[in-house]
């Protein structure tokens, strides 16, 4: 089958991820369209139309028109523009999915969502079980990385304080990044506590941000019951990651992941995360066991090829 991935922004770089990780270990191929770009994370490209030229929409009109499948993410559908070309003029004869990451305007209006989607009975996919809540008959499909990749590899952790905590993210005022400053002040007046640092990484490119946290000891995600993918590579870079996953999304990652023994530090609230900190920040052995098994988990439980035979099951019964 050929796929063809449209969305403004990638999704966290999710879109490129998944496109790579098909045409490596598939027998389908598959590209991707980006019509924006936010943040400046510089993620990779395959086709960015900011980047073509007014006489170089030939090769996208043939993807759309080869095109077995249109994967939307986000917002994107087939009444939106690439180019000069209308998506809709070449959506006869295709399967079609839509693809949600949990963006705001999908959270505050999903019966919209759901109600159009069921009215053209086309497949949903969302990237986070807890978006399950707002579209039931929807299919999870974890977001993945590249475990092959230099910067997602394991690193020794600095021996030397002070101990570094990271958090990479977006969106501080949704990444529960306030009551992460809070504690760790907190802690830093502790005396019976090593040296601690807190580096809070954004707003540069993606490549940047991956050496910056396989520099920290300590990887806090964020505590609204889900994870991110800030999570994930963590996890594959073999740090103990802190997030206030909740019972709804550790359910579903069991089942997906086929273990019960998951290796996030749960943290639901302040107390929980000043509980945590502190013991990994104290105890280096407890914190490097944790990392060792992230790494293991990701490499056994969460690896490329299983997320993406998730996803071409669901490509197959379109």
């Amino acid at each position: 089958m050929h796929i063809l991935m449209i969305t403004d922004n990638d999704p966290a770089g999710m879109g490129i991820a998944f496109t790579k990780a098909i045409n490596r270990y598939t027998e389908h191929t598959c590209r991707l369209i980006t019509t924006a770009e936010k943040y400046g994370f510089a993620y990779e490209k395959d086709i960015h139309i900011p980047d073509i030229k007014a006489d170089d929409y030939g090769e996208i009109e043939q993807l759309l028109k080869d095109a077995d499948i249109f994967h939307f993410h986000i917002l994107r559908d087939e009444n939106s523009h690439l180019g000069p070309l209308l998506i809709r003029d070449y959506i006869k004869g295709k399967k079609i999915l839509h693809h949600h990451h949990g963006h705001p305007n999908f959270r505050a209006n999903s019966e919209y969502y759901r109600d159009k989607y069921q009215k053209s009975k086309r497949k949903v996919l969302v990237s986070t079980p807890d978006l399950l809540h707002l579209v039931p008959e929807a299919t999870w499909i974890p977001n993945l990385v590249d475990l092959s990749d230099p910067l997602i590899a394991p690193a020794p952790e600095p021996e030397n304080p002070p101990v570094v905590i990271g958090q990479a993210p977006t969106r501080k005022e949704l990444k529960n990044t306030d009551v992460l400053i809070e504690v760790v002040r907190m802690l830093q007046t502790r005396e019976d506590l090593p040296e601690l640092e807190l580096r809070i990484i954004e707003m540069m490119p993606h490549r940047r941000c991956l050496v910056k946290k396989r520099a920290c000891h300590i990887i806090f995600d964020h505590m609204q019951g889900y994870y991110g993918v800030s999570s994930l590579e963590s996890l594959s870079q073999g740090k103990p990651v802190i997030a206030g996953l909740d019972d709804w999304n550790i359910m579903y990652i069991k089942k997906f992941a086929g273990t019960d023994d998951l290796p996030w530090v749960i943290a639901r609230d302040k107390s929980q995360l000043e509980k945590n900190l502190a013991r990994l920040a104290t105890d280096q052995d407890y914190r490097k066991a944790i990392g060792r098994y992230s790494r293991k988990f990701m490499k056994y439980h969460w690896n490329e090829q299983t997320v993406v035979r998730a996803l071409t099951t669901v490509y197959e019964a379109l």
